[in-house]
């Protein structure tokens, strides 16, 4: 061979020859050929489409009608959601009624010293602390529960008449649920009937601060555990019959079932619903403890949220309650990326 002969590509015939792609063409291996000297590199929407992707400004363009769907809601949320957070800086501000809507002048971490060293303040925030704590302790293992047990049942005419009777407070607006529980704990209410009844003393419950949080979370837990069951019902029909049939033939009874196979699996619904409970763990229900409470029973019944509608609304001290909420907030965050970061390196489920 001269060295003017023409050298081939694959001198070995058992190799055979590999055409090679044009640039800017993906190849087998799923990258593009490199441009010849000289050549225009591809623009960035040719690239995506050369890896069968689509750039946002073509998908905008194509599904419009689509996407218009999203302005709505999109305007709600900055109207009524981020717009808002623009008044938390009243907290750092005095703010006086009828003057600049975002206070008259700077004072800094005033109204926040002022609240820590408020021994009231304390009193109120440890009362939602154990209020909430007792609410997330017994609310949220109870739909799981529920939820295990109507699994279990065969009847099905049977489990469509409990789940009806379980939700149906969830419907009931807060205030009519506040009336019937009031009625009931009264002195001449129905539980006392059944206390005279075994021939005990009539019992004062809206007047003795020690019955608050029992009479709170009971009520909490009629009105929400039957609504909380619906999410676990539906993540037990995920899990794959196959499970609880080898299950069987490795001898497990429905106990271990229940404990190898059926909690693995709804694991990642329980740890999501987990983490939302713990975020709102600090905002207990206003709306029922307000209707629930009377000055005789603050020592146990006055929580962050009806404090402030009595320092920031009743009184008007805005820029007080604006620092307070701040705080409560800044809490619920601290809470929901301590219980996402947990649940990410323990379970492996999480939020985000």
């Amino acid at each position: 061979m001269s060295l003017h002969d023409p050298v081939s590509v694959t001198s070995d015939p058992e190799v055979p020859d590999v055409p090679l792609a044009p640039a800017g063409v993906p190849d087998a291996s799923g990258r593009g050929a490199p441009p010849p000297d000289g050549g225009a590199r591809p623009s960035r929407e040719q690239r995506l489409r050369m890896q069968g992707k689509t750039s946002w400004r073509v998908a905008l363009k194509r599904d419009w009608r689509l996407y218009s769907f999203l302005v709505l809601p999109l305007i709600f949320l900055l109207v009524f959601k981020y717009v808002p957070m623009v008044g938390n800086v009243i907290a750092f501000r005095r703010f006086r009624p009828g003057g600049n809507p975002f206070g008259d002048e700077w004072v800094g971490f005033h109204y926040f010293d002022q609240f820590i060293h408020n021994q009231q303040f304390w009193t109120v925030f440890w009362n939602t602390v154990i209020l909430g704590g007792l609410t997330l302790a017994i609310c949220f293992p109870l739909p799981i529960i529920l939820a295990l047990m109507l699994n279990e049942l065969r009847s099905r005419r049977f489990k469509k008449v409990v789940q009806t009777i379980t939700y149906l407070p969830h419907f009931m607006s807060i205030v009519i649920v506040a009336g019937i529980v009031l009625q009931l704990v009264s002195v001449d209410g129905t539980v006392n009937q059944i206390v005279r009844g075994f021939g005990g003393d009539a019992i004062s419950f809206m007047q003795e601060p020690g019955w608050f949080r029992s009479i709170y979370v009971s009520s909490e837990v009629w009105q929400t555990v039957g609504w909380g069951t619906i999410l676990y019902l539906a993540a037990l029909t995920t899990v794959d019959d196959q499970l609880y049939e080898a299950a069987r033939i490795d001898g497990a009874n429905r106990w271990q079932q229940t404990w190898h196979v059926t909690l693995p699996g709804i694991r990642p619904t329980m740890m999501v619903l987990l983490i939302l409970n713990i975020g709102s763990f600090m905002a207990v229900g206003f709306e029922k403890v307000l209707l629930l409470q009377n000055p005789l029973i603050y020592s146990t019944a006055d929580v962050i949220s009806t404090y402030l509608y009595r320092v920031g609304i009743q009184s008007a001290q805005f820029s007080y309650a604006a620092a307070i909420g701040l705080f409560e907030s800044l809490i619920g965050l601290v809470l929901v990326l301590s219980a996402n970061f947990a649940s990410r390196r323990l379970v492996g489920a999480s939020l985000w």
